[in-house]
């Protein structure tokens, strides 16, 4: 077993790759571009970059977590055929990178949620949390707003206005 850590490239993430090699055992990371919207291709000059910046750091590009799935295939639309090519050729890139582990969400119009952003544990640590009660308390607008309103500066990916 691998001990990777998720991580925001290109600016969008407090902790380094530098403070996630530090950590005793870390090999990799879990990334993604998730700047570019659902359905457009990922540039092979983009995630070269994004290799080069993780190696570097002295861990490995282990897995991308995720390249979304545009809602037209969710709906089965006539133009997912366009969707579907370029997804199609984002991964033949992520395979020309050497990317063997893809995750994805298939959920409809939501990449993640979560009903708090900064949970205090016991320990002092900070996590995420969902409670359902309160995701069900929310529509998809007053979701985003919720989610933007917690995320204190932070970007969040998957949840840009």
């Amino acid at each position: 077993m691998k001990m990777i850590m998720r991580y925001f490239p290109f600016g969008d993430d407090s902790v380094t790759l530098g403070q996630i090699r530090q950590v005793p055992g870390m090999s990799g990371v879990a990334t993604s571009l998730s700047r570019l919207a659902a359905g457009e291709v990922w540039p092979l000059e983009d995630l070269l970059r994004l290799k080069r910046e993780v190696v570097s750091a002295g861990l490995e590009l282990e897995v991308i977590e995720s390249v979304n799935i545009h809602e037209d295939i969710k709906k089965g639309l006539d133009s997912r055929d366009l969707y579907i090519d370029r997804y199609i050729q984002t991964l033949r890139n992520l395979h020309e990178i050497g990317i063997q582990c893809l995750c994805y969400n298939f959920m409809p119009v939501l990449d993640w949620a979560r009903s708090d952003l900064s949970h205090s544990l016991e320990d002092g640590s900070q996590v995420m949390a969902y409670r359902h009660e309160q995701v069900l308390a929310l529509n998809p607008d007053t979701m985003a707003l919720s989610m933007n309103s917690k995320a204190r500066g932070y970007s969040l990916p998957g949840w840009e206005p």
